[in-house]
């Protein structure tokens, strides 16, 4: 499907009180232009070097704008990730848990709405469209962000929120990244050759990228304050998903109780956020789209591909796959994350 969906400017938005994004904009936009500028994955769309890290100029302006505005609050949960390692898995895991003694499993929300829908970006919607149910909401905890542990607003750390980071091995997170990528209706021009993309995936220069500093930079906080980070692996997870759910729910504040296990309703919860039961659902077919905004950068179902563990051998050389394990290995290597168990 060709779709050239564009950010409509001010002036073409109906005549409505500009939001708190719209009047700080144009100083996001100049502080950004003196920001370090190289290609992107596409040829129409740069990558800007912040903080060490690399984003395109909407996310870019959407962080700077989280960082300023977002006033996290203790009792709210943020869902941190790197692209493509699960985040969407995570989300729907995360408000089933949060949900389940207010809906039934057949009126449950994510039967009906994309996961992305429900929790969302704070470098994204927060910034792009504060009218959603979810942030109009203040019973709303569930967040979410992409943004680097070392560029998250102030207010994170402040509050004493609680984090679940949860990361993916490098070389399928690539590949997913790659073809979702694909499936990207923003008209920023030919999405560059997977050997080129894999190259500047390995040096770093990737969406929310360096990949392994944003995990090792999340993986820190952990080490630091485990009370307050839940660090998760995907391919741990998705092996054996009970035990991990339940530990999940139990660091939320919303364990599951005797009765409940007995019951089967962890199992329910698996079962309603597989990546089987969601990719089938209506809402995630075809090219149906989240209805709550205006634009769109993709369609719902663009969020689910295959999930599985080890696509990456349809897809790399065995040459490439061992310069991605070597960059990891050597990144990691005393910092005691690939002896985590989880």
């Amino acid at each position: 499907m060709e779709s050239h969906i564009t950010v409509p400017s001010h002036h073409e938005k109906a005549e409505t009180e500009p939001t708190e994004f719209e009047k700080n904009q144009k100083r996001y936009q100049d502080l950004i232009a003196t920001f370090p500028h190289t290609k992107g994955w596409r040829m129409k769309g740069p990558m800007i070097e912040y903080g060490g890290c690399w984003f395109i100029q909407l996310l870019l302006e959407g962080c700077l704008h989280a960082q300023e505005f977002f006033q996290a609050r203790s009792f709210d949960l943020l869902i941190c990730s790197s692209l493509k390692t699960g985040t969407t898995w995570l989300k729907a895991l995360t408000f089933a848990i949060i949900n389940r003694s207010r809906f039934e499993n057949i009126s449950n929300p994510l039967l009906k709405r994309n996961p992305h829908e429900l929790v969302l970006y704070i470098e994204n919607e927060f910034a792009f469209f504060p009218q959603v149910d979810a942030l109009k909401d203040e019973g709303n905890t569930l967040f979410s962000t992409h943004i680097p542990h070392g560029l998250l607003p102030n207010s994170v750390a402040k509050s004493g929120c609680k984090m679940v980071y949860i990361w993916r091995d490098p070389k399928d997170t690539f590949i997913s990244m790659w073809t979702f990528l694909q499936k990207q209706w923003l008209d920023y021009g030919p999405l560059i050759t997977l050997e080129e993309s894999f190259d500047m995936f390995c040096r770093g220069v990737s969406l929310y990228g360096p990949y392994l500093d944003h995990v090792l930079g999340y993986w820190k906080a952990y080490q630091e304050n485990p009370d307050k980070i839940l660090f998760l692996k995907y391919e741990t997870v998705r092996a054996d998903p009970l035990p991990y759910v339940k530990r999940l729910a139990q660091f939320m504040g919303y364990g599951f109780t005797a009765e409940e296990e007995k019951e089967g309703v962890v199992e329910k919860v698996v079962n309603l956020c597989s990546f089987e039961t969601l990719k089938n659902l209506e809402v995630n077919e075809g090219d149906k789209i989240r209805e709550d905004i205006p634009y769109v950068h993709y369609s719902n179902s663009a969020y689910f591909r295959k999930g599985m563990v080890g696509d990456w051998h349809n897809h790399l050389t065995p040459e490439m796959a061992a310069r991605i394990d070597g960059l990891m290995h050597e990144k990691f290597k005393g910092s005691g994350l690939l002896e985590h168990d989880q």
